[in-house]
């Protein structure tokens, strides 16, 4: 998995950098809040990992115009920031998932892999091959527009 990790606690940074190379992910990291939305929005991740008390712009701010600007990039908010109030704020901005400080290493790493699962899984949920086109959410189907009354056994073969 490729990481960006934006986080401003040179401890916590050197610790989540380690362990997550140890696992076998390329990590990308940024100390300020500008410097997180930056590059979130310029280079391609499969997770990023946002703490939300920032220089700069905050991780609350980052996320927001993150997903203002489309980027889909599934985010785990870390945070010592840890009322209710909180993470709903965080969950409600557009974060994936929300893990507070401190935390067990191996449930920030399971966390990470579910939420990039998540999206994988996620990509496909049409399909179109010419005038065929299925929606694998709602199981619908349509020919050049036109709804295909199936059963649940045609939609599936």
């Amino acid at each position: 998995m490729k990481i960006l990790i934006v986080e401003d606690d040179t401890k916590a940074l050197a610790f989540l950098k380690r362990g997550l190379t140890e696992q076998g992910c390329t990590i990308t990291t940024a100390a300020t809040g500008d410097d997180g939305l930056r590059l979130g929005r310029d280079a391609s991740f499969d997770a990023v990992v946002l703490d939300v008390l920032l220089p700069g712009l905050d991780g609350r701010q980052v996320l927001k115009q993150l997903r203002a600007d489309g980027v889909r990039t599934p985010v785990l908010m870390l945070t010592a920031r840890d009322s209710v109030e909180d993470r709903v704020i965080g969950l409600e901005l557009g974060a994936d998932d929300y893990l507070v400080k401190p935390f067990a290493f191996a449930e920030l790493s399971a966390r990470l892999r579910t939420i990039v699962r998540r999206r994988n899984e996620a990509a496909v949920d049409h399909l179109k091959a010419g005038e065929l086109e299925l929606d694998l959410v709602r199981r619908k189907a349509t020919r050049a527009g036109v709804t295909l009354d199936l059963t649940p056994t045609e939609f599936t073969f």
